[in-house]
């Protein structure tokens, strides 16, 4: 189809039209010209399609479908070839389903544990939201369906969703907020973006063009077109050069004739309008040109994938005395009203309809030695004294406790944020009197974002199971038993309390401003500068085996900005079971200008061990792992120095660690003037191809040294590093002064003009 000899044919009144959806979940049609619509859906931990009753919020039902595991668990994999996978099968559903693009994936960061969506993003850190991501968008649209990346962009709360306005600053939205929606583009190829409802420094995204424009498309190369939030316009007419290419959902046709009229006023280019009509016809295109309604749908195996899936995020968070994994003989007490109706999908918008779940209580049935009592409810945090006491009897019936807990949907919801870390009460007086009645108790945890642990000491061992699909109640199973060896990482910190958040005196906001005073040290970033015990680190996660680290290798010692650098590393299971080891690899900068974190993950590979094999790991960095983004020169630029290549099992343990040097290929362009200091022009080269000569002519000139003139006592008191911090803090303009009258401003003026020039 020749989409600009289409557009042509249109009238204004139909390019208009298809602005904006029909409904819901269609876009329009222009049916004498033979330009159909087609379908989007919610996703993308499923697919949530309403074939009559619209709603963007999950509150009607949709048809009958798989949940797999959330992006909070898919996160917790470290798997990259999972999250293609999934992305594949969720491909294949919308081809059955004749869906053409599935809302999803959403990548924001996971700035504070209150964002009421963290279920639904993936992780606190930039990069492995980024690889994770990319590879779910390349599954899916390895199937020829589309997919809509969210929410873009500094999305990082539901308080206040449609009307915040998140100010921050360019560096952190460079390196925290950015990265995941820029790999999207550049790797993952998305057809589609979803602007968020909020204001990015003062200005809608929805009529951004700094966003959806000069940066999305002119410095990404984004060639899909961008779709709103359901209901996040704002001014329509706006919105159209800005980059909004389609509003989601129709408006009834109001703000199609806002559109409409402005074109024919001459307040909008009508250039604009064939551009938004021509990038959607496009994309479409590419839908219907591989279009398989024909695609079969097997439910069932998805339902067993989701299951293996589950299994392998789930975090082993602690596991004393090896209690876990479970015994076939031993007799086990399972406590809680999630070990029989699991929480294993958060609300909103991605609430999928499955059309199965499984249960821990399911998966156990037909095994011997298996007690249960419900322990809590879910209407109340009250605790109910009946339950308990019927739990705390259960529990001394058994070698082993079970305590299946988490967060109710009312805690953590699309829409709305949490106001606190903490479990409800009745869950947590439920886990200190049965850990109390049963010293072998252990806890599995369904929620969708961190929880403060004040009962940790008392319990032996605890799984982080997340949010994990229907099928979690089996992985559960498997895990707990040993059928599967955990292989989790945490893709967050688990603070101590609230409190120790770094966005915790910021979050919310101040009415509709919400500033992002932590800056670039969002998670463990801040956790690691800070030293700041937690509960449980960044990339934390047990297993049934141990592994062991050695031979760590560079491929060069000092490189420039602009070489890639090889590392290895080998690992091997030193235990008896098989497993898989997730590497991490940090980059650290041992001394900067600037103020940066610690470490940060830069490189990650999952790799499957049996008992005694060893196995080499191979990253390769790019100037990107070494660099920051320099506000100055609104670019990526690595200091020269030292960086340390560290391997760790979580951000707080690093066991293995080899410096390399790295030369910077491009020197900050810096504009001196009489007042830059010593400090600043000793570290520019052509700063100090100018002033050698006049620093040689103070030396044999009376009265040019800052110390000239002072009493014995007076320099005694001054030490040699005072001396030269002093010196250092010096600007240019100063030494006029200090020169009884050989140099004057004029003269400092035009040195610093001179410096400027000097190439």
């Amino acid at each position: 189809m020749d989409i600009k000899h289409i557009v042509s044919q249109m009238t204004l009144e139909e390019k208009c039209s298809l602005l904006s959806g029909l409904d819901f979940w269609h876009t329009r049609a222009v049916e004498r010209l033979g330009v159909k619509n087609v379908m989007v859906s919610d996703g993308p931990h499923g697919l949530r399609k309403q074939n009559d009753k619209a709603d963007h919020l999950g509150v009607n039902e949709s048809i009958k479908a798989v949940c797999f595991p959330t992006a909070s668990a898919t996160a917790a994999s470290f798997d990259r070839d999972m999250l293609r996978e999934i992305g594949e099968n969720l491909g294949d559903t919308c081809q059955h389903e004749q869906v053409s693009i599935i809302l999803g994936p959403a990548v924001n960061i996971k700035r504070s544990p209150l964002c009421g969506r963290n279920f639904e993003y993936f992780s606190e850190d930039p990069y492995l939201a980024a690889e994770l991501s990319t590879r779910f968008i390349q599954g899916v649209q390895s199937r020829n369906i589309g997919v809509s990346v969210k929410h873009f962009a500094a999305n990082s709360q539901e308080h206040r969703r449609m009307s915040s306005d998140s100010v921050v600053d360019e560096r952190t939205l460079r390196e925290i907020y950015y990265p995941a929606f820029e790999s999207a583009v550049k790797k993952g190829k998305a057809w589609t973006v979803m602007c968020s409802y909020n204001k990015l420094n003062g200005e809608f995204a929805s009529q951004n063009k700094a966003l959806l424009t000069d940066l999305l498309r002119g410095e990404w190369g984004f060639d899909g077109y961008v779709m709103s939030d359901w209901g996040a316009v704002s001014d329509r007419v706006k919105g159209v050069p800005a980059g909004l290419d389609l509003e989601m959902p129709g408006s009834g046709g109001t703000n199609d004739q806002r559109v409409l009229k402005a074109v024919q006023e001459g307040r909008l280019d009508e250039k604009y309008v064939d551009i938004c009509v021509e990038r959607i016809l496009s994309v479409h295109q590419r839908y219907f040109d591989n279009a398989k309604p024909d695609t079969p749908w097997d439910m069932e195996a998805q339902h067993a994938l989701a299951r293996q899936m589950a299994a392998e995020c789930m975090v082993l968070l602690k596991n004393e005395d090896n209690i876990l994994p479970l015994k076939e003989d031993e007799t086990v007490a399972v406590i809680g009203r999630f070990a029989k109706k699991p929480r294993f999908q958060g609300g909103g918008s991605s609430h999928i309809n499955s059309f199965r779940i499984e249960s821990l209580m399911d998966a156990l049935k037909g095994k011997e030695n298996i007690l249960y009592a419900q322990g809590y409810d879910i209407a109340t945090e009250t605790p109910d004294e009946a339950l308990i006491a019927e739990a705390v009897e259960t529990a001394k019936k058994a070698d082993k406790a079970v305590i299946v807990a988490g967060l109710p949907d009312s805690f953590e919801s699309e829409g709305y944020d949490r106001t606190h870390m903490r479990m409800p009460k009745c869950q947590v007086e439920l886990i200190e009197r049965v850990a109390a009645a049963n010293p072998n108790t252990i806890v599995v945890l369904y929620n969708g974002s961190p929880v403060e642990m004040p009962w940790i000491s008392s319990v032996k061992a605890v799984i982080e199971g997340y949010l994990g699909g229907q099928a979690v109640g089996g992985a559960t199973k498997m895990v707990l038993w040993g059928d599967v060896n955990p292989c989790g990482r945490l893709p967050e910190s688990f603070p101590l309390q609230l409190e120790d958040n770094p966005s915790f005196l910021s979050y919310g906001g101040e009415g509709n401003t919400a500033v992002y005073n932590e800056g670039v040290f969002v998670g463990y970033r801040y956790y690691d500068k800070k030293k700041m015990q937690v509960l449980f680190p960044f990339g934390h996660g047990l297993s049934y085996t141990r592994f062991a680290y050695s031979n760590l290798q560079v491929d060069k010692a000092s490189l420039k900005d602009t070489d890639p650098l090889t590392v290895t590393v080998d690992v091997k299971n030193i235990g008896a079971t098989a497993g898989k080891e997730v590497v991490q690899l940090y980059v650290s900068d041992v001394e900067s200008e600037v103020f940066r974190p610690v470490r940060e993950l830069k490189g990650f590979e999952k790799v499957l061990l049996q008992p005694g094999e060893e196995k080499t790991v191979t990253f390769t960095l790019d100037k990107r792992a070494f660099a920051y983004w320099n506000a100055e020169m609104h670019d990526w630029h690595v200091e020269s120095g030292a960086f340390r290549i560290q391997i760790g099992k979580s951000s707080r343990d690093i066991v293995l660690e080899k410096e390399v040097q790295v030369e910077s290929t491009v020197e900050v362009p810096r504009h001196f003037t009489a007042d830059s200091i010593m400090m600043d022009l000793e570290k520019s080269e052509k700063a100090m191809r100018v002033l050698s000569p006049l620093f040689q002519q103070a030396a044999h000139q009376p009265g040019m040294g800052a110390e000239e003139g002072q009493s014995e006592t007076a320099s005694e008191a001054i030490t040699e590093d005072m001396n030269k911090a002093m010196m250092m803090y010096m600007p240019l303009r100063a030494m006029a002064n200090f020169s009884q009258g050989h140099l004057n401003y004029d003269m400092m003026t035009e040195l610093a003009e001179k410096i400027n020039q000097e190439t």
